[in-house]
């Protein structure tokens, strides 16, 4: 089958960054799915593999990247249950097997659910990832409750990938006021859209969110930069609040800067489930499936901002450059 992978890490202009390779279809296990692929979204974590898992040693094997992906089922293991051949599915893959640049791909079925069928391929392909680390985040991590509450939500990084799904989720699911952070009037624009009933530039954080009227928040969501902002947040967490990140750092944090106000740091990794077998798997299928009603429903807007076309290592690399600006607003797709 014809896949996109690499090698080596090298920049993204170099030429070998990416290559257009041939594979054997994957192996069919009992929990999985194989999926003909027709969709991907690129995200920040694909670049980040590319440039850091052979920065010392080369891969042996074409290493293939991708976890966003729609697509159709043409075979399933002997131990599946509740899809058959030809359904269309979605999924955020698993870090620990092959990804989504392919034609096709296997995966448990168990963090799969049948995709949205009143948007595109293309447009599914934007959500999976991202809405499962925003629901993991708010419900999972954060414990919000889904009833009404005099509580605020500040999500900073409100205009990219995860920050979209977490201002949707949060305004039709919660009674959260919305703070987001955004520093241009386009990504401005977007967090309202999204959902923020206030917008805030990060730039001087502790004093944009009082002079909008906050002396502190309930919870903070950090998608941007855990390290540059570890001090406001400690300083505008409520007592008894919640931090929630998925932001690595390599930099020290004080914790104990929240022990006085009784304050939580959670992290949230979207592959913790898939990565240890939790007992739990499941429920990243039932969380997809729960978002592909909100999407039929009209409750939830796909975030789908750039498509291109094309399964091959030209058209990924320049994904990949794109995504490295930082400065993509919603989601970039790629349609096979």
């Amino acid at each position: 089958m014809k896949a996109v992978g690499f090698l080596k890490s090298l920049p993204i202009e170099a030429q070998d960054s990416l290559l257009d390779v041939d594979l054997p279809e994957p192996e069919v296990l009992p929990n999985d799915l194989l999926v003909e692929i027709e969709a991907i979204s690129v995200n920040p974590a694909d670049a980040k593999r590319r440039i850091r898992t052979a920065a010392e040693q080369d891969h042996a094997e074409p290493f293939i990247l991708g976890y966003d992906a729609v697509g159709i089922v043409r075979d399933k293991g002997p131990e599946v249950t509740g899809f058959t051949k030809g359904d269309r599915v979605w999924y955020a893959g698993d870090a620990n097997r092959a990804g989504s640049y392919a034609a096709f791909q296997a995966v448990d079925h168990r963090i799969a659910s049948h995709a949205p069928s009143s948007v595109s391929p293309a447009a599914a392909a934007s959500l999976p990832l991202v809405s499962l680390t925003a629901w993991e985040m708010l419900f999972d991590r954060l414990q919000v409750p889904t009833k009404e509450a005099p509580a605020s939500l500040l999500v900073i990084g409100g205009a990219g990938g995860v920050g979209s799904i977490t201002m949707q989720l949060a305004r039709k699911l919660t009674g959260l006021h919305l703070i987001a952070t955004a520093s241009r009037q386009e990504t401005e624009d977007w967090c309202r859209d999204m959902g923020a009933h206030q917008v805030v530039n990060h730039r001087d954080l502790i004093a944009e969110v009082r002079a909008a009227g906050h002396e502190t928040v309930s919870y903070i969501t950090q998608y941007a930069d855990t390290a540059q902002h570890w001090d406001a947040m400690c300083e505008l967490i409520a007592p008894q609040g919640r931090i929630g990140t998925i932001v690595e750092t390599p930099e020290k944090l004080d914790i104990s800067a929240l022990q006085g106000k009784s304050a939580a740091l959670m992290w949230e990794l979207m592959f913790t489930r898939s990565l240890f077998g939790t007992a739990d798997m499941a429920r990243q299928g039932q969380i997809l499936a729960r978002v592909a009603r909100l999407v039929d429903d009209g409750i939830i807007r796909t975030t789908e901002q750039k498509t291109l076309h094309g399964l091959s290592a030209a058209t990924l690399k320049k994904a990949h450059a794109i995504i490295e600006t930082g400065r993509m607003i919603g989601k970039l797709v790629v349609a096979y």
